[in-house]
């Protein structure tokens, strides 16, 4: 899942997108508001984190912005304003959720969460199954055949979009879109790097995660 914060303050936005990043998310940031408009027409994000108070171009226009151009993305405004006409005109905008500063991050998560759940229609799993290989979304748990196994937040977070793909190719430009931020260049080898050391931990014997020459990678269901 890909989250873009537009959001002008540099240490909320670093709060934010380090937060999102621990708990799985690939984030981008845009420090005003016309960065942040080109990046929901650049890049197919799934939710949108945007502070109303921004610089070159403000939050309620942003988000009418793209409202206009017909994206769909389900947007959480973050704002210190927090009277009931500046929540009204915010979701008369576009918004889709109000959250005032300050906040906890446990609560602007759940939210997020909860818009993208909305927006794709799927109720969302709290455990992921292939074969002998569990995931516990909540409790962040991996086991193989009863094991458990320690992976850092990319790792989870790639594992977990093999298995919600199990059985389907995923391409490297699809990994890099969902897991990394869009400053990685497409050139590079980290996703390559990233499935050797999630292959170390979890499928040493190299059965589960096939790659697929000049393609991308899929987990086998077997």
């Amino acid at each position: 899942m890909r989250v873009l914060v537009v959001e002008d303050d540099k240490k909320i936005a670093s709060f934010v997108v380090k937060g999102l990043k621990q708990n799985g998310f690939a984030a981008d940031h845009a420090a005003d508001g016309e960065e942040g408009l080109f990046l929901t027409r650049s890049v197919n994000y799934d939710a949108a984190i945007v502070d109303l108070m921004l610089p070159k171009l403000d939050g309620l226009s942003l988000i009418q912005k793209i409202r206009t151009s017909g994206s769909r993305v389900p947007v959480l405004i973050l704002s210190a304003k927090a009277s009931v006409e500046d929540r009204v005109k915010g979701l008369q905008a576009g918004g889709d959720d109000y959250l005032t500063k300050p906040f906890a991050f446990s609560e602007l998560l759940a939210r997020v969460q909860a818009l993208i759940r909305r927006a794709t229609q799927t109720v969302e799993p709290t455990k992921l199954v292939v074969g002998d290989l569990t995931m516990d979304l909540l409790a962040h748990d991996v086991q193989r055949a009863g094991e458990k196994i320690e992976l850092q937040p990319r790792e989870f977070a790639l594992l977990e979009y093999l298995m919600r793909s199990a059985g389907r190719t995923v391409t490297k430009t699809m990994i890099l879109e969902h897991i990394f931020d869009y400053s990685f260049d497409p050139q590079t080898n980290v996703v390559d790097v990233l499935v050797h050391r999630l292959r170390s931990k979890v499928d040493q014997d190299r059965a589960m995660i096939q790659t697929i020459r000049g393609i991308g990678y899929v987990l086998q269901r077997a």
